[in-house]
């Protein structure tokens, strides 16, 4: 099972490629992974701010593209898209690459 630091590592290596291709211009772990409570088969929550507005499409593409990258299942969620209920939370916790 891979850990933050694993994670860290390969988004790192990949920074340039995100940018460039799905113009990624931040990227951060939230929850059990950024928690250090992540289970076998817990997704990875990535936070996102884009350099451009992203069509849905575009979200769901660059999802996949971690999820293949990284060999676990990636909840991508752009910054602007978190509940507000939710956002502090979220921010407090999160480990920016």
């Amino acid at each position: 099972m891979k850990n933050v630091e694993d994670i860290e590592k390969i988004i790192e290596r990949e920074k340039e490629k995100l940018l460039r291709g799905y113009k990624i211009k931040n990227i951060g772990i939230f929850g059990s992974y950024a928690k250090n409570s992540a289970k076998e088969k817990s997704d990875i929550d990535l936070i996102v701010e884009f350099e451009e507005p992203v069509s849905l499409l575009g979200v769901i593409k660059a999802e996949n593209y971690l999820t293949e990258l990284l060999g676990i299942r990636v909840d991508l969620v752009p910054k602007e898209d978190i509940r507000k209920e939710l956002k502090e939370t979220i921010l407090k916790e999160v480990i920016y690459i």
